[in-house]
């Protein structure tokens, strides 16, 4: 079969039968998160940004995993806020997240304002006792703030 017969349909389905992680599936690496939540930025997440978070135990295991924020082609609202209220009210278990958006550019860098809005995200997780354990950045390819020491 060539490529060209494999419809975008299909290669959804086979990119969420491969890098889906099913609610207890334990994270082990920024790869594995990146790969789980590309399927959480649906195609209009091409012209605008969507901020997605990872619910985990204190195994680092799956809990959940939802799209919070939708925004424009450069820039999403993020309220640490809101965060905080859907872990508290929604996801009590919650004892740490990976916080995630795209660039629609597809550039991976973190600009300013995306290390600002880590830093207030992290400063309201750890009030309720919830680690930020990541900031996942995705474009053409992905950007870890764990990996890179930034948080």
């Amino acid at each position: 079969m060539e490529i060209r017969e494999v419809s975008d349909q299909e290669l959804r389905d086979e990119w969420s039968r491969r890098f889906h992680l099913p609610k207890g599936t334990r994270l082990k690496s920024a790869a594995q998160a990146s790969d789980h939540l590309r399927l959480f930025y649906k195609d209009e997440a091409k012209d605008r940004e969507l901020f997605v978070m990872i619910y985990l135990s204190a195994q680092n295991s799956v809990l959940y995993t939802e799209v919070l924020f939708e925004g424009t082609v450069n820039t999403a609202a993020i309220y640490p806020r809101e965060l905080v209220k859907r872990i508290l009210i929604d996801h009590p278990g919650t004892t740490g997240v990976i916080i995630s958006h795209n660039h629609p550019s597809g550039e991976i860098t973190p600009s300013g304002s995306d290390r600002a809005i880590t830093k207030k995200i992290k400063s309201a997780l750890e009030s309720i006792d919830v680690e930020l354990l990541d900031h996942v950045i995705l474009g053409q390819d992905y950007f870890s703030f764990a990996d890179n020491k930034l948080l």
